[in-house]
């Protein structure tokens, strides 16, 4: 398998994602991942695409992804925590994500004027992610 095609995901039993909430903001196993390298690649979650990479962080524990679901969600952008990442397909400049379109679009909503580098907000969507999809409603 090339090495641009490696699965990112963590250890086989632990949640959802196998990641934990302190994990989910870090890529997996594919070293060299930059997210600013990502800009404009495709978004595929398991079940179809959902966008395009609009904006990355690469914040040391806090690495994410802002996605532009275009007339998906009707336009909005979706914060995509770096631990969903799978894999990296740099050829075909897509990023595969390890979750359904409905468990991103069921998201705790994303405001990039208000959300953008909140620690509570990215705590609570961290904690969304870590776990099976939980509720949003209290947010």
């Amino acid at each position: 398998m090339d090495d641009r095609y490696e699965p990112t995901t963590g250890t086989p039993g632990s949640a959802t994602t196998g990641a934990a909430t302190a994990d989910i903001w870090t890529y997996r196993s594919q070293p060299g991942i930059v997210g600013a390298d990502l800009l404009g690649f495709h978004v595929e979650a398991t079940d179809g695409g959902i966008g395009k990479i609009d904006e990355a962080s690469d914040e040391a524990g806090r690495s994410m992804l802002v996605v532009d679901t275009g007339p998906w969600i009707f336009g909005k952008k979706v914060l995509v925590p770096a631990g969903i990442v799978d894999r990296v397909d740099l050829d075909g400049e897509t990023v595969y994500v390890n979750r359904t379109k409905d468990e991103i679009k069921n998201a705790p909503e994303f405001d990039s004027d208000v959300h953008l580098g909140d620690d509570d907000y990215n705590n609570r969507l961290g904690s969304y992610y870590a776990g099976s999809g939980g509720s949003t409603s209290d947010f």
